[in-house]
């Protein structure tokens, strides 16, 4: 454990020096505080309305920017030290290539979860401060479980982006991996599932339909923060199809902790059994 946790700390204090802590820190909290003075400006309201629209906003645009940011920060984790040469040192050390992948993938993990906490956390501070509207009361609640939420959905696709970092054997190939798991999972994914929908005429059973949705972890993060609240449950195009069954936070929280166990799992089994 104790070597896991030193090359854990040796990739955080990389993020620290590369300025990747900074720089998502920063992009989390603009973001957060541009969506909450302008998420509603499309019905012509300007400034901070309500922690409904401030969360859905932030939910719709963060399933973009979040995967995003995971898939690069480790697309690298295993094929970017195979390529530099430096694999084959680290495997001389006493640490096995399951301990090598779970301790890039906790400092990964922890420099994420950083970020995302101070970013949106500074957020919630100023809204508390310069919104008159916002109270404690009403925004701890909301915000904690979208920060949480969003800490396991980067998670899902660090865990995604060691899984292909596992299975390239150039770092410029799994770059292009990562963009198109990117594209698969928070653009193409929905639009097969609504043109499914379509061309079976609505006949796909709503709970294969749910099942379906659940088996992309960008909806689920969605599902999370969009059915916290009663005026907003059914407002987003595909989720629409979970207006009557309610499913709870915490089953969602999960599954996509799930998202980030399992291809977590898959990467160490396929990292253990590599040759080289």
């Amino acid at each position: 454990m104790r070597e896991i946790l030193i090359v854990a700390g040796k990739e955080f204090r990389d993020g620290l020096r590369n300025r990747w802590i900074l720089s998502i820190t920063l992009v989390f909290a603009l973001l957060a505080m541009g969506l909450a003075w302008f998420g509603a400006a499309a019905s012509g309201e300007v400034g901070f309305t309500r922690v409904s629209t401030t969360i859905v906003s932030l939910a719709s645009l963060g399933v973009f920017i979040i995967p995003l940011i995971a898939l690069m920060l480790a697309y690298d984790t295993v094929v970017g030290e195979d390529e530099k040469g430096t694999l084959l040192l680290l495997m001389t050390y006493p640490l096995s290539r399951t301990g090598l992948l779970a301790g890039k993938f906790l400092g990964h993990g922890a420099m994420l979860a950083l970020a995302t906490v101070a970013g949106f956390g500074i957020a919630a501070v100023l809204i508390l401060l310069l919104a008159e509207e916002a109270t404690l009361a009403n925004l701890t609640g909301p915000f904690a479980l979208f920060i949480v939420s969003a800490v396991l959905l980067g998670w899902s696709f660090l865990a995604l982006a060691c899984l292909i970092s596992v299975v390239t054997r150039e770092k410029a190939r799994a770059a292009g991996l990562a963009l198109l798991v990117w594209f698969l999972f928070v653009l193409v994914y929905d639009l097969a599932l609504l043109g499914l929908l379509v061309g079976t005429e609505g006949r796909l059973g709503g709970g294969l339909f749910r099942v379906l949705l659940l088996l992309n972890p960008t909806d689920v993060f969605r599902l999370v923060n969009f059915t916290a609240f009663e005026d907003t449950a059914v407002s987003s195009g595909l989720l629409t199809v979970f207006a009557e069954h309610s499913f709870s936070p915490v089953l969602l929280l999960g599954i996509l902790l799930g998202w980030t166990i399992v291809p977590l799992a898959v990467a160490s089994a396929l990292f253990a059994a590599r040759r080289t």
